[in-house]
């Protein structure tokens, strides 16, 4: 069946107001969230200037209903300011679960490492393939600070060595090391889940014995690594960052991404007294950060 989809840009201060007045007084049948910087929906008209915030708001309704109705129950919740950004779309009736399978690729990174989902045949069996179907956490390399990790490991010699993947998500990061090469790969999350779906991906490619995986709180004292890769964010990178540095053995290598371009100088500010750091990659707006101990 048809649906419609209204999009609202909203503050992180007052998102979960409006998600909470969206499902229990607008009638929504699901609220999710999106980072207004990573996929911006509302364009300014020529000459506009407009300062809204920094998530959108996507509620989602049966085809029937009445999307008048409903922006007048959100002009009268007094969430929002007067001439508030909004977005009605409609959206095609498909088997969606088909159309998303369709249009996900096995992807390349640098000459030697490939990324495919199960449904799809390997380009290259003479390639380093990495199965990976999406699924419980974040990575499956079509975000491009995934992207940039994925090429910093494939260009650099892992042989023998040990690596840490701090902020393991889907565990691309880490089975793609291991299949580098790598020895040990010690994968680190804060979500339970992420450990599920990086076991489990590791088994898919037969590596789980290479792979240890821990809750930040249960992680071996004195862990070091040869290799240490962060993909997460800008404000834990900066926060952890005295823990991630001291993941690092001396001469040891590291990067990090999840890092939006005008964030970079300053993430990179926490790391240069103890690394050399080379030049930072960009790819759409995101960055890594790389150097040495």
């Amino acid at each position: 069946m048809p649906w419609i989809q209204i999009k609202l840009n909203a503050t992180k201060e007052n998102a979960e107001q409006i998600s909470d007045m969206l499902m229990e007084e607008a009638g929504a049948l699901s609220v999710t969230f999106l980072d207004a910087k990573d996929t911006p929906i509302f364009e300014p008209l020529p000459g506009e200037t407009r300062l809204w915030g920094d998530i959108d708001v996507v509620a989602l309704y049966d085809a029937e209903a009445d999307t008048n109705l409903v922006i007048e129950q959100i002009k009268a919740s007094n969430l929002f300011a007067e001439g508030f950004a909004y977005k009605v779309e409609q959206l095609e009736d498909k088997d969606w679960e088909r159309e998303w399978m369709d249009n996900f690729h096995p992807m390349q990174f640098g000459d030697r490492l490939w990324i495919c989902p199960s449904w799809r045949d390997v380009p290259d069996p003479n390639a380093i393939n990495v199965m990976l179907d999406p699924g419980l956490a974040f990575g499956t390399g079509t975000h491009p600070t995934t992207s940039l990790c994925l090429e910093w490991l494939e260009s650099i010699d892992l042989s023998g060595k040990i690596v840490i993947d701090f902020g393991c998500g889907s565990g691309i990061l880490a089975i793609a090391a291991i299949k580098l090469g790598a020895e040990k790969v010690v994968g680190i999350d804060i979500d339970p889940q992420a450990l599920v779906a990086s076991k489990d991906n590791a088994e898919r490619n037969g590596v789980a014995e290479q792979l240890e995986l821990y809750l930040p709180q249960d992680q071996p004292e004195g862990l070091l690594a040869d290799v240490v890769v962060a993909n997460i964010l800008a404000a834990p990178l900066r926060e952890l960052s005295g823990i991630i540095k001291g993941l690092v053995k001396p001469g040891g290598q590291l990067a990090m991404s999840g890092v939006l371009d005008t964030q970079a100088e300053d993430v990179a500010s926490y790391y240069r007294d103890e690394f050399t750091l080379a030049p930072i990659a960009e790819q759409q707006e995101w960055c890594r950060i790389s150097g040495q101990k």
